[in-house]
């Protein structure tokens, strides 16, 4: 039986195992007091009820229902707590609504409840749990750090502009320029995100700057921006989200757990990601969206940043029937991170850290973990030997917690090459994940749609791509700027309908799929990046040329797809190809359907390939 099978079939019995207990009523003594449409600080009744949740007595699984309604949760009475989250900016100490740390068989459902914030504040935190269940609520805050300006009138010849701003109030003009007020906080817009009345980003405007020569105030709320490089670009009733680059909390975040569940759970609203989670085992997203309130939410924006992001994760990844829109970037990113050597101590031991910015100071590996070594300019494995980790330390901090750097011992001697005088990474293959991402809607969202970086079984199917304003499927890896691992192995892209993706370019955005792992130095590489991946059966609705890009990849099947061609947008991509392929081998093109035809011979580009890498039937 297939690992993933065996996996899967461990959840379903867990999934069972709950469902016998949903008769579990919450026991006498563990109490959410505090009542609803009040905006009575829920923060003080979530410390007490954790504090109960801690201190009971045994395991058994237990489920705290909350009366449905609205609850308001305020920072100073909420907990405060030092952590290092993956991609997100390492800013401490952070306020947290529920702060679920180290409990066993809890489910907390909402059963239809608003849970509203105020400030920055991290709504919900689990970390090192087992079998925790979040279900049935949703996440917003009062007042976003992101708002969005309503074009009203434009005057090309002054190079000016009139906008409302949304949500009214809580700003102020400094010198003519935008101070935007939160609760507690202040955010100077830096970028925005161009939206269409109808809430799709704009065609061709990918990020935004917002640098406008002056900001002055008409009225309440009605401001007038003077020299701005989109006075000539846009028009009455179209949206700009202003925003800046910080992620300082995410919605809820995952840490050091196992079997985590989030079912039928809406994040409105966070200045990082919808979802973080990070070494975590099993985790279960159904019914989880990152969504705007519906069709008359006069807000076109959710998240600051990915909708869901999963970093060093391991057992299977699920995430089904969700909706993702109108969020600053991708609605799912699975990955790992590499460290870079930094030292070689001895012929078992090295020095290595964390590098991006917004990745240190949590756990990368322990004891007993197989880890395998990338040369970075090349991104080809180094030594080509899996080794294990026989004792691993922090050298910068008195442990992991807060550290960027480590001493990592192995059981096998190293490569004579693995060392700091070249450009090496180390990748911990034991935490990495099976991904199972199907039935999902993903729309008018900037950046990309899904991206996954893992070398066990991915099934992305059933789900819907409609208009997302990148690439919409991104298989990557990169030892060099964001650090994130690794080579995908196994990928599989069925049933899938793409609707108009790739209205603008970001990085890394080659095609509606972009195999793009990133190698400074392609030519000499020897070895290939991605191999086994299968996409067959999807729907491609397209206004332009570009459906598939690979990079270094070994193994690629593009068959029994169809490709329809509209005229909503105009082309322009720089690609023009339906198949652009650089270093690449056995990739095979097989009974597809394209609306208008298509002739291999001028349609195929490839690029340091020999002449049968591509084989076309």
């Amino acid at each position: 039986m297939r690992l993933l099978a065996n996996n899967t079939y461990i959840c379903l019995l867990f999934a069972i195992l709950m469902l016998c207990t949903g008769c579990v009523s919450t026991k006498p003594g563990f109490t959410f007091n505090v009542k609803p449409g009040t905006k009575e600080d829920a923060s003080v009744a979530a410390v007490r009820l954790v504090g109960q949740l801690q201190s009971r007595k045994g395991t058994a699984p237990i489920i705290i229902t909350i009366p449905k309604g609205r609850y308001d949760f305020y920072p100073d009475s909420a907990f405060v707590r030092e952590y290092y989250i993956s991609n997100h900016d390492q800013d401490n100490p952070k306020k947290v609504g529920f702060a679920l740390e180290g409990l066993q068989n809890v489910t907390i459902d909402g059963q239809g409840s608003e849970f509203i914030f105020h400030g920055r504040m991290i709504p919900f935190a689990i970390l090192k749990g087992r079998n925790i269940t979040l279900k049935n609520f949703s996440i917003d805050f009062e007042l976003p750090a992101l708002r969005q300006l309503n074009i009203l009138e434009v005057n090309v010849g002054n190079n000016e502009l009139l906008a409302e701003i949304y949500p009214q109030g809580n700003y102020r003009i400094d010198n003519e320029q935008l101070v935007l007020l939160g609760e507690g906080y202040e955010v100077i817009p830096r970028g925005s995100m161009a939206f269409r009345p109808d809430k799709r980003l704009t065609y061709m405007r990918s990020d935004v700057g917002f640098n406008p020569q002056s900001v002055t105030e008409v009225s309440p709320n009605i401001l007038r921006i003077k020299g701005w490089d989109e006075v000539k670009k846009t028009s009455p009733d179209e949206r700009y989200v202003l925003r800046s680059w910080y992620r300082p909390t995410p919605g809820i975040f995952i840490s050091e757990c196992t079997n985590t569940v989030l079912e039928n759970v809406k994040v409105h609203y966070a200045e990082g990601m919808g979802m973080l989670a990070q070494m975590s085992e099993n985790i279960t997203l159904d019914g989880f969206s990152v969504c705007l309130k519906g069709a008359e939410d006069p807000r076109f924006f959710t998240t600051q940043a990915d909708a869901t992001h999963f970093s060093a994760c391991k057992g299977v990844i699920i995430s089904k029937n969700g909706l993702y829109e109108g969020m600053a970037d991708d609605a799912i990113n699975i990955h790992g991170t590499y460290l870079r050597i930094t030292r070689r101590v001895n012929d078992n031991t090295l020095q290595a850290r964390y590098m991006h910015p917004q990745s240190w100071g949590f756990k990368w590996g322990e004891t007993g973990d197989s880890i395998q070594f990338v040369e970075s300019e090349k991104m080809e494995l180094a030594g080509n030997h899996v080794n294990t980790i026989a004792s691993i330390k922090a050298i910068d901090k008195p442990t992991e917690f807060g550290a960027k750097e480590f001493e990592i011992t192995f059981a096998d001697a190293l490569p004579q090459e693995i060392s700091e005088t070249g450009k090496f990474g180390i990748e911990n293959l034991t935490q990495t994940p099976e991904v199972i991402f199907s039935n999902n809607i993903i729309r008018n969202n900037r950046a990309r749609g899904a991206l996954f970086s893992t070398p066990r079984r991915v099934v992305c199917e059933n789900n819907l791509f409609d208009h997302t304003h990148g690439t919409a499927i991104l298989l990557c890896g990169d030892c060099n700027g964001w650090y994130e691992t690794g080579a995908c192995k196994e990928v599989i892209i069925r049933n899938n309908r793409f609707i108009n993706a790739l209205t603008a370019t970001y990085q890394f955005t080659n095609a509606i799929i972009s195999i793009y792992p990133e190698i400074p130095n392609l030519k000499e590489q020897q070895q290939f990046f991605h191999s086994g991946i299968v996409i067959e059966d999807n729907t491609f609705e397209t206004f332009d040329r570009p459906l598939v890009y690979a990079k270094s990849t070994n193994g690629l099947i593009f068959r029994n797809n169809t490709v329809t061609c509209n005229t909503e947008f105009e082309p322009f991509h720089w690609n023009k190809y339906p198949f652009f392929f650089e270093r690449v081998d056995n990739i095979l093109i097989e009974n597809n359907r394209f609306e208008n035809g298509w002739d291999p011979e001028k349609e195929i580009k490839t690029e340091l390939s020999t002449s049968d890498a591509v084989t076309v039937r």
